[in-house]
C-alpha cells in the first residue's frame, strides 16, 4: 500500500468520478483504476460502488478514508518537520527511478508550501544514498533498496507495476510472448539488482547479451525513440510517453509485469 494509492483513492472520493481523477493527478484513467484495484486487492474489501454516472464509498471505503487521510497528513508534514530538525536545509538522497517517476513533484509541491526552507536534492544510486545517510550527509532517500538497520525508519514509498514499450512506429507486436522477446534487441536497466533487475535477466537466457545495458531507466527513453527495441519501464513513467504517442506498450503473453518497490528512510529521533 502506497501513498500515491491513498492519494489517487481520495481525490476519487471526493471527485466521485474516474475521468476527474485522472485529469486532477494528470495520469491515464487505467493507472486510476489500477490503483483502486490493487488497493481493493490488498485490503480485501471493496471500496466504492460503481455505477455508469458516478462511484461512491462503500461503509468499507467511508472507515479506509479517515484512515488514509491521515497517513497523508503524516506524509505531508514530514518533510517540514525534517527540514526544520535540520535548520531549514534538507537533504534529500534520490534513486534515478523514483525522483523521475514521483519525488520531482513531491519536491515542487515541498517548495511552493515552504518558500522558507532550503533543499538540497542528489541523485545516486540506491546503494550509495544508503551510505551517504549512514554516514548522516542526507537526512532522507528515497531507494530501491531497503534498510534493515537498528536506529533507521524505512517504509514502503511506491509500488510501481513495470510495462514493456517500444517506439510508437514499431508495431511488430501488439503483444509477445518470452521467446519473441528474448530474440528481440532488449535494453536492460538493472535497477540497481534488486528483484525486478534479477527477473528481468531471468528471462533471457545466462550470458545473454544486451545490446545496451544502462542503471537509469530515464536515459533510455531517448534511445527508444525512432528504434527498434525494447524496455520494461515503470508505469507512471511510460503513460504520459504512450499517452504522447511517443512509445507504445506492448501487452504480454506468457510473462508477469513486474512490480518494482521503493522506499523512504530516515534516521530514527
Amino acid at each position: 500500500m502506497d501513498i500515491e494509492s491513498m492519494r489517487t483513492f481520495l481525490i476519487l472520493a471526493d471527485t466521485g468520478s474516474f475521468t476527474k481523477t485522472s485529469q486532477t493527478m494528470f495520469v491515464a484513467q487505467s493507472t486510476v483504476s489500477n490503483r483502486i484495484g490493487e488497493l481493493e486487492k490488498e485490503l480485501k474489501v471493496r471500496l466504492f460502488e460503481r455505477t455508469n454516472r458516478k462511484v461512491e464509498l462503500t461503509p468499507q471505503g467511508e472507515r479506509f478514508r479517515n484512515y488514509a487521510q491521515k497517513v497523508l497528513d503524516l506524509t505531508e508534514s514530514e518533510l517540514p518537520n525534517i527540514a526544520s530538525e535540520e535548520g531549514e536545509t534538507l537533504r534529500i538522497g534520490c534513486a534515478n527511478t523514483v525522483y523521475a517517476c514521483h519525488l520531482e513533484k513531491e519536491i515542487a509541491r515541498y517548495i511552493d508550501r515552504n518558500p522558507e526552507s532550503s533543499v538540497i536534492v542528489s541523485i545516486d544510486m540506491s546503494k550509495e544514498l544508503i551510505e551517504e545517510i549512514q554516514n548522516d550527509r542526507l537526512d532522507i532517500i528515497y531507494s530501491i533498496i531497503p534498510l534493515r538497520k537498528a536506529g533507521f525508519s524505512c517504509e514502503e514509498y511506491k509500488t510501481d507495476e513495470m510495462v514493456l514499450v517500444t517506439d510508437i512506429n514499431n508495431t511488430k507486436y501488439r503483444s509477445i510472448t518470452r521467446e519473441e522477446l528474448i530474440n528481440e534487441r532488449y535494453i536492460m536497466c538493472d535497477f540497481a539488482l534488486r528483484e525486478v533487475g534479477e527477473y528481468i535477466r531471468n528471462i533471457f537466457p545466462k550470458y545473454h547479451r544486451f545490446p545496451l545495458e544502462i542503471d537509469d531507466c530515464a536515459k533510455v527513453i531517448p534511445l527508444l525513440k525512432g528504434r527498434e527495441f525494447y524496455t520494461f519501464l515503470p508505469k507512471d513513467m511510460a503513460d504520459p510517453l504512450i499517452k504522447q504517442k511517443v512509445l507504445r506498450k506492448v501487452g504480454l503473453k506468457d510473462l508477469d509485469a513486474p512490480v518494482i518497490k521503493s522506499y523512504v528512510i530516515r534516521r530514527k529521533k
